[in-house]
């Protein structure tokens, strides 16, 4: 790096784009960040808390296709497609599906095992720096079935971490009430992840990651990003309602909104909401101690600063249409299944928009195009356990350096 450090632009402030500032602020580049929100006002906002080094499996798996016709039928089901966007997710459903072969499978697992594996490491010299270690718990993550089938109907997923050395062990039902009481008796078989965590507030988080960077010397601006000013060399300046916002190097960490963006440098991503919802209940009258995976219902449970969250689910509907927060009132009633104690007076419902690839691997890549632009979206159901090992990723690929990981999988012009 020269004795006069280019200036940086990150497009993005969530917890993937404020990881990404702060590894960059901390290489001694100058660093601003842009959003038209304030910083974790989006999907970082809504996130379930999970820290899950194992949370390798891809969405897509083996028989993937035969689940479409349920994910039509039933509107609150775990997974739906709302009939009115069935035709403009039809590609992206096509490559999703396509991406369940075995063989595809085996390496997504590979390539998210090396981005999740390091992400307490990752996430340690951030958060104390931000004074934020009180959000970090590594108090380990239960998976849980209500039925011996459900369990070993997700063999080949349990296959796929051990095969890459996650640490798990299979528990049954005493075990699961000795790990965590508060949970009703009705759970048969699980898997408890030792090495696994979560945040208590990932929307504070965000925050404080952000409230450091200012002080820091980063900057922050509120603006909507609205196209790109180019020249021979690429784009030259980020036009936005108030005006152009020169740029020299520039990450792209915009979420859900991302492949817009990407697509106007040339980088077409076929980038999809997986809309997720949740329900926060505070004073729940119970006070689990672990993130809690509810595996064949599709959701989570986790303690969070502010009462337990369940969330979980996916709705593929665009970025456009309205919630259906019946969707968050099913996670509610499932909820009151997993706690026989839980107090729900006061409850708040929540939508957000998970970016997702139909591979599952986020875009954590150089531009093939303009040597000055990065991209880091597209981390779906992942994106707390990944930003930590993205933002460093990303610092790593601006600075000229050999990658922390291998990062041809995550490659934007893998489609």
């Amino acid at each position: 790096m020269s004795a006069q450090p280019k200036n940086v632009t990150v497009i993005g402030a969530g917890i993937v784009g404020m990881c990404c500032a702060t590894y960059l602020q901390r290489d001694g580049y100058k660093v601003t960040v842009i959003d038209s929100v304030a910083p974790g006002e989006s999907c970082s906002r809504g996130n379930a808390g999970g820290l899950s080094p194992g949370s390798i499996v891809p969405v897509a798996m083996p028989g993937i296709l035969s689940q479409v016709p349920k994910w039509l039928r039933d509107p609150l089901g775990p997974l739906v497609i709302r009939w009115g966007y069935l035709l403009p997710v039809l590609p992206w459903l096509a490559r999703f599906v396509h991406a369940g072969r075995v063989e595809r499978v085996e390496q997504v697992a590979t390539a998210l095992r090396s981005l999740l594996s390091p992400v307490f490491d990752s996430y340690d010299p951030i958060v104390k720096a931000a004074g934020a270690q009180g959000l970090i718990h590594k108090v380990g993550q239960l998976h849980i079935y209500r039925t011996e089938a459900a369990f070993h109907g997700d063999a080949y997923g349990w296959k796929l971490r051990r095969d890459r050395g996650c640490e798990i062990e299979e528990v049954d039902a005493h075990q699961i009430r000795q790990i965590e009481p508060t949970l009703a008796p009705i759970f048969a078989r699980g898997i408890h992840f030792p090495t696994h965590g979560h945040c208590a507030n990932p929307f504070r988080l965000v925050q404080m990651l952000a409230e450091q960077f200012v002080r820091s010397g980063g900057t922050i601006l509120r603006r909507r990003v609205q196209g790109f000013r180019p020249d021979a060399r690429g784009p030259t300046a980020l036009i936005t309602e108030e005006g152009d916002v020169p740029i020299d190097r520039l990450v792209i960490a915009a979420g859900a909104w991302s492949h817009q963006l990407a697509g106007e440098l040339g980088s077409p991503v076929p980038l999809e909401t997986q809309r997720g919802y949740h329900v926060t209940v505070s004073d729940p009258g119970v006070a689990p101690r672990l993130n809690v995976m509810w595996a064949d219902a599709k959701f989570m449970a986790t303690p969070m600063e502010l009462g337990v969250r369940f969330a979980g689910t996916v709705e593929l509907a665009g970025l456009k249409a309205e919630p259906n927060y019946q969707r968050a009132q099913v996670l509610l009633e499932r909820g009151k299944m997993m706690y026989p104690g839980l107090k729900d007076a006061k409850v708040s419902e929540w939508m957000g928009h998970r970016p997702c690839t139909p591979d599952t691997i986020p875009v954590i890549s150089q531009s093939p195009h303009w040597p000055q632009v990065f991209y880091a979206f597209g981390h779906g159901h992942t994106g707390l356990s990944g930003a930590s090992t993205t933002g460093r990723v990303i610092a790593d690929l601006v600075g000229g350096r050999k990658p922390l990981i291998d990062v041809s999988p995550f490659r934007v012009d893998r489609f």
